[in-house]
């Protein structure tokens, strides 16, 4: 049972780094009991000695429907007929692909996590969050309002998350349900180096012909986007933001928080798309002259034919 029947009690998923972890800090400074979902054991184990009796590690993996049935139904015993105050969805990947190039596998596996996985979670713990009239925070992206090359996968994910979230506010609120989500911007965490550190493996996948019309570009593009969300915030902007999301007493219905979040979300609705495509291109170091590419494989063909 939990140690204090006067403790508000929240869930955080994608507890093991980054903003999961730093959201585990903050609320149970903030004297909260926290149920942190982690994927493997070693991670839960660390939790429990690093945060001590105010974190409850609940193993659990968002693409496994049974499993999280498993833990919402080990939340609810421990809380011992209470309910849920707090659920904060922060679990989900990245991922680096040329539009051309994205495999349906590719496609499931981020939609699994970023998107149908976050919402087995929430419907697994509806209850106990309505029991309580708690509150729900997703966690979601600037990104979710532009394209941007190389990162539709993971920009639809986060904006189809995004209107979910939307409905999800208007469907709850005559329950007493508060939903929020955080857009955060450039954060410094673990999920950049394993979404941008290893581009060079990511290109050797790529059948032939795509590594040799892609490969520089997004060499270029990583290179960039690495260097940006390293100079980013640190996570605990984005956890003071979940904070006040789940104990202000009127929490806002969007949170743009961390490095560049409020430009990057002002941008697409101030500036002509046209304009905005070559800011962007710029961005990631792409050629911004249309056809570039195609008037140099052109000249290398006459080369070729003389």
């Amino acid at each position: 049972m939990v140690n204090s029947r006067e403790k508000k009690t929240v869930v955080i998923t994608g507890a093991s780094s980054g903003i999961g972890r730093a959201a585990v800090s903050q609320m149970v400074h903030s004297g909260w009991q926290v149920f942190a979902t982690v994927r493997k054991a070693r991670d839960a184990e660390k939790l429990s000695s690093e945060a001590g009796p105010s974190v409850t590690p609940v193993i659990m993996d968002v693409t496994d429907r049974a499993g999280i049935i498993a833990a919402a139904s080990q939340v609810s015993s421990q809380l011992g007929g209470r309910g849920l105050d707090g659920l904060v969805n922060v679990a989900g990947i990245g991922m680096v692909r040329p539009v051309e190039y994205v495999t349906p596998g590719d496609l499931q596996q981020i939609f699994d996590i970023n998107v149908f996985g976050q919402v087995a979670v929430t419907q697994a713990f509806l209850s106990l969050l309505r029991r309580a009239r708690g509150r729900i925070v997703n966690i979601s992206s600037v990104g979710a309002h532009f394209a941007i090359p190389f990162g539709s996968a993971l920009n639809a994910s986060k904006a189809a998350f995004g209107i979910i979230s939307d409905a999800l506010r208007l469907e709850l609120r005559p329950f007493g349900v508060h939903v929020s989500v955080i857009e955060p911007g450039s954060i410094r965490t673990p999920a950049v180096e394993k979404t941008l550190g290893d581009i060079e493996t990511v290109i050797a996948n790529l059948p032939a012909e795509a590594a040799a019309q892609y490969g520089e570009m997004m060499r270029r593009f990583v290179a960039r986007g690495y260097k940006m969300e390293m100079n980013g915030s640190g996570p605990e902007v984005v956890a003071g933001a979940i904070h006040h999301a789940l104990t202000a007493r009127r929490p806002r219905i969007r949170y743009r928080v961390g490095k560049h979040a409020h430009v990057l979300t002002v941008l697409p609705r101030v500036v002509p798309e046209r304009l905005l495509d070559a800011l962007l291109l710029r961005m990631a170091g792409m050629p911004t002259e249309f056809g570039a590419l195609a008037s140099s494989e052109a000249a290398k063909a006459r080369k070729r034919a003389v």
